[in-house]
């Protein structure tokens, strides 16, 4: 739901009444992961996706029904080959959406004026206030029972960095306790994904579910070394949703003409300017200059950083050249073994285009675990993530 928070945000300020389906657990080959989300409004206009195409007009009519009801709805979809006609997942996956109604339309501008207006529910509220977060790029996460007491699922908690949060569970009061710590951990680890926990808050119990759908500020991809591969890298970066910045000693090549997609141009020593920053473990890191003076300097700080992925661009003779360099500085032979070089899969790359794409091939693979080999007669999985299992109870929740 996070993934579409902007745009739903602007219905919830204007007052639109909507639904939105989201994937709360998968099993076997489902084209999206949990948290993967569709919207529809009163108008029928729909936002987002839940399964690609799939199941998306029997999960619109839920929506519809959604918002008829006011009641939310937990419905699995699967394969199955014995109906050619039959709603399913042509993969072969299991899908598990809840369906959750969200009345706003006492939110509008109106309201905000002081004029008299429809209550809105708490839970509506709370989701209100997660979407409004992660529009503004703020780090939040939202749990939402998807599976325990009838009158509790669809309940929603919002969680801040700092363990404030917004919103109630229901029930115990030991429940919204519990699911705000379990929640403040996935948020550090910016992770989405489902937990299980007593109804009462301990580990014993009668079991609530909760999906907890984090939001963080975009990870970043810092290129280092204003060259014409770093102009193509850049496009790819933004379009993989990284907040991108490009950093290089000489003012002549770092330039807003060069770079206009770059939401930073810094013109500074490479490794002076990693040395100002505060990096977590998803940013990437990509040094594009291949000149020794400013590479050895810089990746002797890179390779100690506890972020995602190192990779530096050369030719074979530069990278043996360049890992002499780096032991020669005090390396030892596990940091090296970090560095990623020569940068990139083996895609047979020539432009800087191919070359981007070469890079961000390898990024995906090392952020999801992926080989890097073709699918194409291999047994390796399609998709790598572990998937949540799917929740026991499905129908209405009413």
């Amino acid at each position: 739901m996070l993934d579409i928070a902007e745009e739903l945000h602007r219905w919830v300020e204007q007052g639109r009444d909507f639904a939105v389906a989201t994937v709360v657990a998968t099993n076997g080959s489902a084209p999206r992961q949990p948290g993967a989300a569709l919207a529809v409004d009163t108008d029928g206009t729909a936002i987002g996706s839940v399964s690609g195409g799939c199941v998306e007009g029997a999960v619109y009519e839920l929506c519809q029904e959604a918002l008829e009801t006011g009641q939310p709805v937990l419905e699995r979809f699967g394969y199955s080959d014995e109906d050619a006609f039959a709603v399913g997942l042509t993969c072969g996956g299991i899908i598990d959406i809840l369906v959750t109604p969200v009345r706003t339309s006492g939110r509008g501008p109106a309201a905000d004026s002081g004029s008299a207006g429809a209550p809105v529910d708490s839970t509506a509220e709370t989701l209100a206030a997660a979407l409004a977060a992660a529009a503004r790029g703020e780090a939040a996460a939202v749990a939402r029972i998807i599976q325990g007491p009838a009158e509790l699922v669809g309940r929603a908690l919002l969680v801040r960095p700092d363990g404030t949060h917004t919103g109630t569970l229901g029930g115990h009061p030991a429940l919204d306790r519990t699911a705000v710590e379990q929640t403040r951990a996935l948020l550090d680890a910016g992770r989405t994904t489902t937990l299980e926990i007593g109804e009462d808050g301990s580990q014993c119990g009668r079991p609530v579910i909760l999906l907890v759908e984090s939001s963080v500020p975009a990870p970043r991809m810092i290129v280092f070394g204003a060259i014409d591969f770093a102009s193509a890298l850049v496009r790819v970066g933004k379009f993989l949703n990284y907040h991108v910045t490009v950093c290089d000693a000489r003012p002549v090549f770092a330039t807003r003409t060069r770079f206009p997609e770059a939401d930073e141009i810094v013109v500074d020593w490479p490794h002076r300017y990693l040395d100002s920053q505060d990096l977590d473990s998803r940013t990437v890191l990509c040094v594009l200059t291949h000149d020794a003076k400013f590479d050895v300097p810089l990746l002797e700080r890179a390779l100690r950083l506890p972020v995602a992925y190192v990779g530096a661009m050369g030719s074979r003779r530069t990278h043996v050249d360049r890992q002499q360099r780096l032991r020669d500085v005090g390396l030892t032979e596990l940091e090296l073994n970090r560095l990623r070089s020569p940068i990139g899969l083996d895609l047979g790359a020539r432009t800087p285009e191919e070359t981007a794409l070469s890079i961000a091939a390898e990024i995906v693979a090392n952020r999801r675990g992926g080989t890097g080999v073709p699918l194409t007669g291999a047994h390796t999985p399609i998709h790598h993530d572990a998937a949540a299992r799917p929740v026991g109870h499905i129908g209405s929740v009413a």
